[in-house]
């Protein structure tokens, strides 16, 4: 697989995201997959606040879905549930916000949806993907990886149920989450400070199979109540 970091300028709010991708996007190939931060889908679609206009601890309540611990003082961020995700603050950030909140964007999977269908029709192509990111913290572990917020063009499970081990045994359960595995290697290439660097391009992707169907969180969330970690999940029932 191959990764293209591409840098851009500073993005303006409610600047047109089409204009600002295919100011800095080279020309498509197929199978290509372009990733995206939110925070830049967030400051196009004016998905931001005013630091002085709300504090951080009642926009996060506005914001989450579920509000889920106390916040740590130190860094002022809380454990939230938000578009499906366990994350830090609902998402908001501070970071680049250049005295603003930036929020997630309203919905997702539409901005992917009008990115994918841009990209389709300006590059004349076939089968390509979007991949909008964020950054996440894991569990027991320190520093942040990306994760997948929304996609289009492309499944982001493959599953290998039925499949043969090595020892011919087909397997009964496993499966690959290629969207986060592609945010992980994307935001990875992108970086997390003042890189300028949104976008990103990933080519020659093992595994992706494209396709144009309608896409939700639903295609790799998993209910509480079947989730391994439904002993630590309580909350979500």
């Amino acid at each position: 697989m191959r990764i293209e970091a591409i840098r851009t300028e500073r993005v303006s709010e409610r600047q047109s995201m089409e204009a600002f991708i295919d100011r800095f996007l080279p020309t498509l190939s197929e199978r290509s997959v372009v990733a995206i931060t939110s925070k830049v889908v967030s400051v196009c679609e004016g998905r931001v606040v005013p630091q002085n206009a709300i504090s951080k601890t009642e926009l996060i309540e506005r914001e989450a879905d579920r509000v889920l611990s106390t916040p740590i003082k130190e860094h002022d961020i809380v454990l939230t549930y938000k578009h499906r995700l366990l994350i830090p603050s609902a998402g908001i950030d501070e970071s680049n916000g250049n005295g603003c909140y930036i929020l997630y964007p309203q919905d997702p999977f539409q901005s992917a949806c009008r990115i994918y269908t841009h990209l389709v029709q300006r590059h004349h192509l076939k089968e390509c993907g979007v991949l909008i990111t964020d950054s996440h913290t894991t569990p027991l572990r320190r520093g942040v990886t990306g994760i997948a917020l929304a996609w289009w063009g492309f499944n982001p499970v493959v599953s290998y149920v039925g499949h043969p081990d090595l020892f011919g045994r087909p397997l009964k359960v496993t499966s690959i989450n290629l969207g986060d595995a592609l945010a992980v290697s994307t935001v990875l290439t992108m970086g997390e400070s003042s890189e300028c660097t949104p976008l990103a391009v990933a080519t020659d992707i093992p595994h992706i199979v494209f396709d144009q169907q309608t896409h939700s969180a639903e295609d790799l969330c998993i209910d509480p109540h079947e989730d391994l970690y439904q002993p630590l999940l309580g909350f979500l029932q």
